[in-house]
């Protein structure tokens, strides 16, 4: 009788043992994935961030060019501005600011 119940016993805890082995390596599966999901989404938030940070103020902007690129970035006037478009087969050339103008009066 104290046979089978060591057997029994021993049988019950391997089967609990395989149970909570693979319960673990569930969750630990469940664990990496939400890790790897978190990794991407705080690269993408770190990229928004440094978008928002950089292009959120024209004073930023003389800011940075003052720091990062000195003398190398020169205005200049708008009316220079052109638009090409190769829509079709001829390259039609024409100032951006005039369609600009024509938009705004729409």
């Amino acid at each position: 009788m104290k046979k089978i119940i060591i057997v029994i016993t021993v049988f019950f805890l391997i089967i609990v043992t395989t149970i909570t082995k693979n319960s673990t390596k569930n969750l630990e599966s469940k664990i990496f994935t939400a890790k790897e999901n978190i990794n991407v989404l705080q690269e993408q938030y770190e990229l928004i961030v440094l978008d928002f940070n950089f292009l959120s103020t024209p004073q930023k902007l003389l800011e940075y060019q003052a720091k990062y690129f000195e003398n190398e970035l020169s205005p200049i006037d708008i009316n220079e501005i052109k638009e090409i478009d190769l829509s079709t087969d001829k390259v039609k050339i024409s100032n951006l600011n005039k369609k600009i103008i024509e938009n705004e009066k729409k």
